[in-house]
């Protein structure tokens, strides 16, 4: 018997953009990351853009952990050092089991783009409720980053030696 090969499988992703300064007129990490969704043949179901607080990001979020409909939760901005960046301490009481590998790969890969800048990154992901979550910083460049290199990849089940698909709700 030989190994069965995977198919290519879409998946129904939100996006959240976290920020005080930002709205759908110049959120070009949003349109990014809603884009490059598309592009690699997922479904972006829902969008939104909230403050930098703690409580109004664990609300949209935990209605999308609790849709049957969201697989996956890509969320840029609030992850920074700066004592107002709240996006960290309002997942991390979210997630069921938390994604180390990811925050590590990603400041391993900045290091490349921004040098020692990289340390006040606090990226994260998880997951909840069979959500997969990605936090990740709100530049442009930073969600190109994730996506290409980290994220896009660990979202096609086609991907070994392993990926994400296998551990998410069915939609």
């Amino acid at each position: 018997m030989g190994k069965a090969t995977m198919e290519f499988q879409a998946l129904q992703i939100a996006v959240l953009t976290v920020s005080d300064r930002r709205d759908a007129s110049d959120d070009t990490s949003g349109d990014y990351l809603r884009e490059a969704v598309t592009e690699a043949g997922h479904q972006v179901l829902d969008h939104a853009i909230v403050a930098d607080n703690l409580y109004r990001i664990r609300a949209v979020v935990s209605s999308w952990i609790a849709s049957e409909d969201i697989q996956v939760i890509l969320i840029n901005g609030g992850t920074g050092f700066n004592s107002k960046n709240s996006t960290p301490e309002a997942l991390l009481p979210l997630f069921d089991r938390e994604i180390d590998g990811f925050g590590e790969v990603f400041r391993m890969l900045s290091w490349e783009e921004i040098g020692s800048a990289t340390l006040q990154s606090r990226a994260v992901a998880g997951l909840a409720n069979q959500t997969l979550i990605f936090a990740m910083p709100g530049s442009t460049s930073a969600c190109r980053t994730a996506w290409e290199r980290i994220i896009c990849e660990q979202l096609d089940a086609r991907t070994r030696p392993c990926q994400f698909v296998s551990h998410l709700k069915k939609a």
